[in-house]
């Protein structure tokens, strides 16, 4: 299906080229499933075992286990405590590693991720792996609520993004798209003859936005000279008909963005889309995970928001639950003051600043990334 020569639809004069051939060669979606601290959590995990396994050997225990490591003998202890201690690690080994963190790895692992608005599960179940003191909430926020009493105070960014759904499956195999979460009248070209994701419920299947054939336009009639939008996005994932299309799990509604890789250049600069709303939010992950490690002036909520380009309904999910606040800082979240009332007390606004806004390439300064984070963690009136 995938790894084939590019097709041709004659009545359309459109030629697709097509996806490649695994998964793990779409930027970003094979780091987004796999992680640092899972390894870290797999490699404790079999030397526990490997030790037991020991301890069974000179104790004549036979048998054998996981990965040919022999079972554990349960002499002075059962399986249960076994398993809690497992868990009390990964624990540790989380939060440590998630603690020594800096702003730009952050950032790197932000930008990789893919969080169309009303699409954010699975960038919050991340953040809640990344994040071990935060919890998910109703409406599907991150939030983390660090020390107590008077006063309380607020810093959001938000998760979501602009992107697309798919809005039909057509009989040769061929996707088309509907814009979520606005965007401007040039938002669209970013989007053509690039590498896409679609995001299913089984995991996100790579596709490719296909482009006019120069070839079978020659001797038609002039096309006009508009620029590219979401009507004219074809997408391909490599199937032939729409049977082909349903066997990969893509539906319709299902969330498309383009396939994410974060790339360095120069001495400090990020890019990737979304990248200046991504370090921001880097930017309070690192805050939150130094506030978390020390005590607080009050109380600090740490929220990371669902439907920021929709109706703000993480935003008031979050003031209903833990205001009212005495202050709020709102990181790259484009709200009016009207919208907020005065249960979000004085607020600040942060937007770090970016090179080729709104395109597939912005690019942000790790730099100012730093400087956010070093700020937010002097709000929060951090004390060892």
């Amino acid at each position: 299906m995938c790894g084939r020569e590019s097709r041709r639809d004659e009545r359309s004069g459109v030629r697709a080229g097509h996806p490649v051939s695994s998964l793990s060669t779409v930027p970003g979606t094979q780091d987004q499933a796999n992680y640092p601290t899972n390894m870290v959590q797999i490699t404790n995990f079999l030397h526990l075992h490997q030790f037991v396994g020991d301890l069974d050997c000179r104790t004549g225990a036979s048998g054998s286990g996981i990965l040919g490591v022999p079972k554990p003998i349960m002499v002075s202890v059962n399986r249960t405590f076994f398993r809690r201690a497992l868990a009390v690690a990964a624990y540790l080994v989380v939060a440590a590693s998630v603690s020594a963190q800096t702003t730009p790895e952050f950032a790197d692992r932000f930008v990789a991720m893919t969080a169309v608005t009303g699409y954010e599960q699975r960038m919050a179940e991340t953040l809640v792996d990344w994040l071990p003191f935060a919890d998910r909430d109703r409406a599907g926020n991150v939030v983390a609520v660090i020390g107590s009493g008077s006063p309380v105070r607020l810093a959001v960014c938000p998760m979501d993004e602009r992107g697309y759904i798919v809005g039909r499956i057509l009989d040769d195999g061929f996707l088309t798209l509907r814009r979520v979460g606005g965007g401007g009248p040039l938002f669209d070209q970013g989007l053509e003859g690039h590498r896409v994701a679609v995001w299913t419920d089984g995991g996100p299947v790579p596709g490719v936005v296909s482009i006019p054939s120069t070839h079978l336009g020659r001797g038609r009639a002039s096309q006009p000279d508009r620029p590219f939008d979401v009507d004219d996005a074809i997408i391909d994932v490599g199937a032939d008909s729409a049977a082909d299309v349903a066997a990969l799990g893509v539906r319709v509604l299902d969330a498309v963005a383009l396939a994410k890789r974060a790339h360095r250049y120069g001495e400090s600069l990020l890019a990737g889309p979304e990248a200046g709303r991504r370090a921001g939010c880097a930017a309070l992950a690192r805050a939150a995970s130094t506030v978390a490690s020390g005590e607080v002036l009050g109380t600090v909520v740490i929220a990371f928001v669902v439907e920021s380009y929709l109706r703000h309904s993480g935003l008031r999910v979050v003031a209903r639950t833990h205001g009212p606040f005495s202050a709020t800082w709102l990181i790259d979240y484009e709200v009016p003051d009207r919208a907020l009332g005065e249960d979000f007390g004085g607020v600040e606004r942060s937007r770090l600043p970016v090179r080729f806004e709104a395109t597939p390439v912005e690019t942000v300064d790790l730099v100012d990334a730093d400087a956010l984070s070093d700020r937010l963690i002097a709000w929060a009136g951090t004390q060892p």
